[in-house]
């Protein structure tokens, strides 16, 4: 067995997230309507990146991950909260930018592959009061970005790499 976990347990099931392709340089900024108020809300965002043995491929081009398996993970990490803004408490709409270079570029990416594929997780987490004796809800939402090589990026396995702070589950 390559790895002790599957893809899907490692990220909580595959209708919790939403997959897509960048490169580590890409920041990209996601909007967040919630439709109602706000107000005393609380939000935070993190991130970490694991390595999965391969990523299979629709016909559409859609990503499978049917037969991924985590090899190993990296260091995670919290996102700025300067980097989540709250656009309109009253409306409930919410900003999430998720900075470049979260994946470091030391750590490693082969070029064009489907093996030993670093997949960066952020998730977006936020907290609703309870009323009335009852707890808060906290939810989560998780976007996982499979890490493309671009140029700067050490073009090698980052599995094989040693000092870049890798940890095998295996």
């Amino acid at each position: 067995m390559a790895g002790v976990l599957t893809l899907g347990q490692w990220l909580g099931g595959p209708d919790n997230v939403k997959v897509e392709s960048t490169f580590p340089s890409s920041q990209k900024t996601y909007a967040y309507n919630f439709g109602q108020s706000i107000s005393g809300w609380s939000f935070a965002a993190d991130y970490q990146a694991v390595v999965v043995n391969t990523i299979a491929y629709t016909r559409d081009g859609e990503p499978n991950f049917t037969d991924s398996q985590v090899l190993g993970y990296f260091p995670s990490g919290n996102i700025a909260g300067s980097n989540i803004v709250v656009t309109s408490t009253g409306a409930g709409t919410v900003q999430v930018t998720h900075p470049a270079n979260l994946y470091p570029t030391s750590a490693g990416i082969l070029p064009d592959s489907r093996i030993n594929v670093p997949l960066l997780v952020v998730s977006f987490q936020w907290t609703i009061p309870g009323t009335s004796g009852s707890p808060n809800t906290v939810n989560i939402h998780r976007i996982a970005k499979i890490m493309a090589w671009e140029p700067g990026v050490d073009p090698r396995d980052p599995t094989t790499i040693a000092g870049n702070n890798y940890t095998a589950l295996v």
